[in-house]
């Protein structure tokens, strides 16, 4: 196959600053990552929280992915910046997150990274690495990634996937970045494509999802569809890593597993709920990661970024909030971290209802920005039905009628949002239970906000204040006349001038 390489139409102008920092392979040794120049295969699953079988799904088949976890370290609670599309691959690209590196809402509806942003590739591209991209992006401007190749086509074929991805491993001798795209498990819920899987599973043979607190045979349906979709990915992981194998590589390439975010039912993706933010995580490196590990820290997708520079030997800038995980997984290291934090802007114009929240090991806080309306998300779910796709015959009203009270509780906290939520994710993991205005845990909450006004602080967020809140909802409010889900004919963006402090000149989006 011949393969086809795309030139940088634009580079970025003004660099981030390198200071402090890593810079070279011996000092990545001495920070406990590898001193050499590794290939790394980065694989990126779509709408796939830790539903697979190593860590502990009963139902779903996924032997590729669970022998990946066997040879490597699985990550037990890892967690996206953002339970969206384009923000939280923004985050694994740059190790920024959204409200750090401006892509706040979906690619497709224009929303776009800031002109001075640097992401892997390029900073990758210092250390001699040629980078690839298999699968969409959707990350914008695609013109500010220094990928040397590109490929994307709509569709799942798993066995195409892997071919390309062959190609392009052997194309050169320099080290690799490559990043591997699978559509599974975005809806729709395939049943079954390619002959895969060759065994569908049908909603009597699985359990629905505790954390969307209801049963039916709707909502039984969807979620074997989505393991069937699991059970392809896994296929095509599986086909990916033998032609890794078949390179003569396997030994000298790092191999890392996530899913973007969490599946696509409702109280789960485009929240800042566990099911839309907890992921899988797996990585795997010979020699150099001991087979079989398991690390139960809390680990973010703002580390990836910053673990892979060091596993390059290259520069890891010095404002990215992330670590590199590599003193985590290679030997004993201090305490790791006490507060993971998570936030959401908007999909897309309706779906604007700007959120941030903070966890500890037990505990977790969401604060609610908008006051004047019920959360969008939910008000599109109580139209949709149950799983937000899987069927138009029973809305989601119809279905609370039957369901306990703690989970109608917990959708109409979803629905009529209030200024912030807290959960004790031990006593209660699927989060149907506020616990705020509880005595006994006023602590707690007073604990958790201190630690996320810390982190928006240091992270400089533009929504800690109240008049660029303000401008972002009036944009965002103006943009719905412009709303067409087929053609996204918006007028630019102008968040750009206004959620930062400075001069910016944004790089030209892709043509509509």
């Amino acid at each position: 196959m011949r393969m086809q390489r795309l030139c940088l139409a634009a580079v970025l102008a003004v660099p981030l600053t390198h200071s402090g920092t890593s810079a070279s392979a011996a000092e990545s040794a001495e920070a406990g990552g590898p001193a050499t120049r590794p290939n790394v295969l980065l694989i990126v699953s779509e709408d796939t929280g830790p539903h697979l079988g190593c860590y502990g799904d009963q139902y779903v088949r996924t032997p590729h992915l669970d022998r990946l976890a066997d040879e490597g370290v699985r990550f037990n609670r890892v967690f996206v910046a953002t339970a969206s599309c384009s923000e939280s691959r923004s985050t694994i690209l740059t190790g920024l997150y959204p409200h750090q590196n401006g892509q706040i809402g979906l690619a497709t509806h224009r929303y776009f990274m800031y002109p001075d942003v640097v992401p892997l590739p390029n900073l990758l591209a210092k250390r001699g690495y040629r980078s690839g991209i298999i699968g969409k992006l959707h990350v914008n401007p695609p013109s500010a990634f220094a990928f040397d190749f590109r490929w994307h086509r709509h569709c799942r074929d798993v066995r195409k996937i892997a071919e390309v991805a062959g190609e392009f491993m052997k194309a050169d001798d320099k080290p690799f970045f490559l990043m591997v795209n699978y559509a599974d498990a975005h809806v729709p819920y395939v049943r079954q494509q390619d002959g895969f899987p060759e065994k569908p599973l049908d909603g009597e043979d699985v359990a629905t999802w505790t954390y969307a607190g209801m049963d039916t045979p709707e909502t039984r349906a969807a979620v074997a569809n989505y393991y069937n979709c699991v059970s392809r990915l896994d296929t095509g992981v599986g086909m990916l890593l033998e032609r890794l194998n078949a390179s003569g590589m396997a030994r000298r390439t790092l191999v890392i597993y996530l899913g973007d975010h969490g599946p696509q039912p409702c109280r789960a993706k485009v929240t800042c709920y566990e099911a839309g933010l907890h992921v899988p995580l797996i990585m795997r490196f010979p020699g150099k990661i001991r087979p079989g590990l398991v690390k139960d820290d809390l680990v973010a997708t703002v580390d990836l970024a910053p673990t892979i520079l060091s596993a390059a030997g290259a520069t890891v800038p010095a404002n990215l909030p992330g670590r590199s995980l590599w003193p985590l997984i290679q030997g004993d290291s201090p305490p790791w971290r006490e507060y993971l934090f998570a936030e959401y802007h908007s999909h897309y114009p309706p779906l604007y209802f700007p959120q941030r929240c903070v966890r500890d090991g037990r505990y977790k806080l969401i604060v609610n920005l908008m006051q004047d309306r019920p959360n969008p998300l939910a008000e599109r779910t109580w139209r949709a039905g149950p799983t937000y796709i899987a069927t138009r015959k029973k809305g989601l009203l119809d279905i609370l009628t039957t369901a306990p009270e703690e989970v109608r509780r917990a959708y109409s906290t979803f629905r009529d949002a209030p200024p912030e939520e807290l959960y004790d994710l031990e006593s209660d993991p699927y989060e149907f239970n506020n616990l705020v205005g509880k005595p006994q845990y006023a602590a707690i909450q007073a604990r958790l906000r201190k630690a996320l006004q810390t982190w928006q602080q240091r992270t400089d967020d533009p929504l800690t204040d109240p008049q660029r809140l303000a401008k972002l909802t009036a944009e965002h409010d103006a943009m719905l006349k412009f709303y067409d889900s087929k053609s996204n004919k918006y007028p630019p963006w102008k968040y750009h001038d206004y959620m930062r402090s400075g001069e910016h000149t944004p790089l030209p989006l892709p043509p509509e």
